[in-house]
């Protein structure tokens, strides 16, 4: 769902965060649905069936998310920061090798369905979907585990801006 940080950048960091509540309500109003839930708004987003009024919709609900995101003052992308801060804390207090083992585990099995598919050394019987299904969340996992180890673009972009200001 790369495409929705570009359509709507505010709803798809809360989306992936402790307030997904309000994206799904925010998403789920947008597109007309009485009874939101996270599947029904994936299942909806992931169609690739969205109209020129849902897009529409969608940017209109990214603009009242961040009005009341602004009203309450809450600022997603710290929470996210606060988020993979704790962890990163808390992987170096431990020193578990899990997080490394899975690590390791989610950037080869990506890598291996990826190349596999385009190979063609891995093919489904018939229909694929479940491949391009696992190739997305393992997609999503390894952007993960890259931005737990090496930080995020949003990150980056905050701290450069934190620094202009201080000097």
């Amino acid at each position: 769902m790369e495409w929705l940080k570009t359509l709507a950048p505010t709803i798809a960091t809360v989306l992936g965060g402790p307030l997904a509540g309000m994206a799904v309500q925010a998403i789920g109003s947008a597109m007309g649905m009485s009874d939101a839930t996270g599947e029904r708004i994936n299942e909806v987003l992931t169609s690739g069936q969205m109209t020129g009024e849902q897009v529409a919709a969608l940017k209109k609900a990214e603009l009242e998310l961040k009005a009341k995101l602004a009203e309450l003052q809450i600022k997603p992308e710290e929470i996210a920061a606060a988020d993979r801060a704790s962890a990163r804390d808390m992987q170096a207090k431990t020193g578990s090798k899990i997080p490394g083992f899975l690590g390791i585990l989610i950037t080869f099995g990506f890598f291996g369905i990826l190349i596999g598919m385009m190979t063609g050394d891995l093919k489904s019987t018939g229909n694929t979907d479940a491949l391009l299904i696992m190739l997305g969340a393992l997609g999503a996992a390894w952007g993960a585990v890259v931005n737990f180890y090496y930080g995020s673009s949003a990150g980056s972009a905050s701290k450069n801006e934190l620094l202009a200001k201080k000097g």
